[in-house]
């Protein structure tokens, strides 16, 4: 059964005085391959003197350029976006005969497409680390894919804890192996990292996750990371490492490629300011036989 849902995501910046904002990137449309309905798109830009531009990247993912002509004491982005979500299996794919199990050989022209999805991930000054990890995990031959990238999808889920990370960036593999905690998006680039080590095309993704709840609870969304692989015969799939299973209906993502940075939600540059942070994520549901 469907569910319609208006999801509403700001994020405001606040600066102790005003200065210049440089242009920036927002990745936060809906890219074209999300597998939920999107009905309805807005993007709100405070201050209202600006200019947009809206283009494709690289991967294939919306983005939108903003120039400013003057000062300004904030910067505010609000996405305002109505969604159908049908439930879907997430395993209902077919993978081609020769990449059913692992390992498998990339036949080439493929292996050159997949160039940046296959180059090995910096992992930090303990790489050793990473390496020891996978070791002990590494699949025997033979074994079918889904399976294996299921128990590597748990085995993360289960040596990472959660935790909010208000910090930029994203931490390299080993820290968050060695701390054992870890955000969604470091979570996510570990797993990355883990499946090109395997010799797998892997891809950071971001987006919302929308996690609609039972009745008497709060149905919940925020901006979220994950990591997807590209499997011969059904295309990209999504693994969440947050939680240990794979993406669903409720993954919508916005920017996916092959590092992290380039799939930032915002990314720009003002004058050295204090800046004030916040953000917020609101979902309501849309009675049936509503417009929205």
């Amino acid at each position: 059964m469907s569910r319609r849902v208006a999801l509403r995501h700001r994020t405001t910046y606040r600066f102790a005085r005003p200065v210049t904002i440089y242009p920036h990137t927002i990745r936060l449309r809906p890219a074209p391959h999300t597998p939920a309905t999107i009905s309805g798109y807005s993007l709100t830009v405070d201050p209202g003197e600006h200019h947009i531009t809206w283009h494709q990247d690289p991967f294939g993912g919306w983005a939108a350029r903003l120039f400013f002509p003057g000062p300004s004491d904030h910067l505010e982005l609000t996405v305002d976006l109505v969604t159908d979500l049908t439930p879907v299996n997430p395993f209902d794919f077919v993978v081609e005969d020769w990449a059913s199990t692992v390992p498998f050989t990339w036949p080439e022209p493929l292996r050159g497409d997949l160039g940046p999805y296959l180059t090995p991930v910096d992992d930090g000054p303990d790489a050793d680390l990473v390496t020891d990890w996978l070791e002990r995990r590494r699949p025997r031959p033979g074994t079918p894919i889904i399976d294996f990238l299921v128990e590597l999808n748990r085995a993360v889920r289960a040596d990472v804890d959660h935790r909010t990370r208000m910090e930029p960036g994203v931490q390299p593999p080993s820290q968050t192996l060695a701390e054992g905690i870890g955000s969604c998006r470091d979570s996510a680039w570990l797993l990355v990292s883990l499946l090109r080590r395997l010799g797998l095309a892997a891809r950071f993704a971001s987006g919302y996750l929308v996690q609609l709840a039972e009745e008497g609870r709060e149905d919940v969304t925020d901006l979220h990371a994950w990591a997807e692989t590209y499997l011969p015969g059904a295309g990209w799939v999504g693994l969440d490492a947050t939680s240990g299973l794979l993406c669903g209906e409720g993954h919508i993502p916005l920017s996916c490629a092959p590092r992290p940075e380039a799939a930032a939600p915002v990314s720009g540059a003002t004058d050295p300011v204090e800046v004030d942070f916040s953000f917020e994520s609101t979902l309501t549901r849309v009675p049936e036989g509503t417009d929205a």
